[in-house]
C-alpha cells in the first residue's frame, strides 16, 4: 500500500481520502528510551550499603512483604537499611523499625561481608533470634563454580 494520499476519481468534486495509517514510530522511541531510563536506574535501587557478597548457586526465593535488610560491612558495622546501628542497639533499632509489626511477622534479609568472621555473622543472627526474627535470608552473589 501506498505511504501517500488516496485520491478518489469522483470527477469535479473529488477529495482527498484519509490516511488511515497509524505512525508507531514516535512511539517505539518514547518506549525504548523509558527502557533505557528503568535499565540504568534499576541496579540504583538495591541497598546502599557496600558489601562485598560470598558466591552461591542457590536460586532465589520469592519475596511477598518488604523485608527488613540487616546490612553488615566489611569492617563490622552493622546497618538496619541504610542507616548505622550502634553497638549493641540491634534489638532496639529492631524494634523501631518494625512498628506495629512483630519481628516474627517480617522476613529479615542479612547482608554480610564475605570477608567477615563466621561468628560476628553468628552473632548478629543470634540477636534477630532473640528478637524473634526466625525468618532470616542470606544474600548471596550467584555463580558457577562449583565446590
Amino acid at each position: 500500500m501506498a505511504m501517500g494520499v488516496l485520491k478518489s476519481k469522483r470527477g469535479r468534486n473529488s477529495r482527498r481520502a484519509p490516511m488511515a495509517e497509524i505512525n508507531v514510530t514516535p512511539l517505539v522511541d518514547v518506549m525504548l528510551v523509558l527502557l533505557i531510563i528503568f535499565m540504568v536506574t534499576a541496579p540504583l535501587l538495591t541497598a546502599g550499603v557496600p558489601v562485598d557478597l560470598p558466591d552461591s548457586r542457590a536460586n532465589a526465593l520469592p519475596q511477598d512483604d518488604e523485608p527488613l535488610n540487616v546490612s553488615i560491612a566489611g569492617d563490622g558495622t552493622i546497618y538496619l537499611g541504610e542507616d548505622a546501628v550502634p553497638q549493641g542497639q540491634l534489638g532496639a533499632a529492631l524494634a523501631t523499625a518494625s512498628a506495629g509489626s512483630a519481628c516474627s511477622e517480617r522476613e529479615v534479609v542479612l547482608r554480610a561481608d564475605k570477608t567477615l568472621d563466621y561468628g560476628r555473622v553468628m552473632g548478629v543472627m543470634g540477636e534477630l533470634n532473640r528478637m524473634g526474627c526466625n525468618s532470616i535470608s542470606l544474600v548471596t552473589n550467584s555463580s558457577s563454580e562449583s565446590l
